[in-house]
């Protein structure tokens, strides 16, 4: 199974911590999956114009090309003025409609305030919706005061990352089941 783990700020360093303990724990239960973990602030990406995904080059044609071959997506990203930043909207601008069909995608969010909980109900899952990802209903919110210096140090919070990537597996490799199942039922 192909994991993509997805950093979507290019600024900050929360989002990237709490994406590499996820990371490390779809390594230490799952070592059998492959997992990317794509930070945006690694990369170079072009603003969408509306082109195919496949016809851009460089950095973007990477990062859209592993997410489309994505069997799983786990999406991080900070909350910035009540909203998911434009580097991660981008990203979904680039991907056709129906990227994340036949995906399962889970979501973490890091944010300063306990207030900005609901920006991933409101905002993220909208969007995965429309683009036919098979979401999972939990996600992992994230506060301030759950980290000290560049590190994660509320027990609860690695619990539910640990929580989150179990889930994303199981549901994903439930589909993929579901698929070959379905599939074996057609003759040709």
């Amino acid at each position: 199974m192909q994991i993509v783990v997805l950093s979507g700020s290019t600024v900050g360093s929360k989002t990237r911590t709490a994406m590499d303990r996820t990371v490390k724990a779809v390594h230490d239960k799952y070592p059998s999956h492959d997992v990317t973990l794509i930070d945006l602030a690694d990369y170079d990406i072009q603003f969408s114009d509306g082109r195919n995904y496949m016809e851009y080059d460089g950095d973007t044609k990477y990062v859209t090309q592993s997410i489309m071959e994505a069997d799983a997506v786990i999406i991080g990203t900070p909350i910035f003025q009540a909203s998911i930043p434009g580097t991660l909207k981008n990203i979904f601008d680039l991907l056709p409609v129906d990227a994340f069909r036949d995906k399962v995608a889970g979501m973490l969010a890091t944010a300063g305030s306990p207030k900005h909980y609901l920006i991933l109900e409101n905002q993220l899952k909208p969007i995965l919706g429309y683009m036919k990802a098979q979401i999972l209903q939990s996600y992992v919110f994230i506060e301030e005061k759950d980290f000290d210096r560049k590190e994660i140090v509320n027990d609860d919070v690695l619990f539910r990352i640990d929580r989150l990537v179990e889930d994303t597996v199981i549901l994903a490799e439930t589909y993929q089941q579901i698929r070959e199942a379905k599939e074996a039922e057609y003759d040709f």
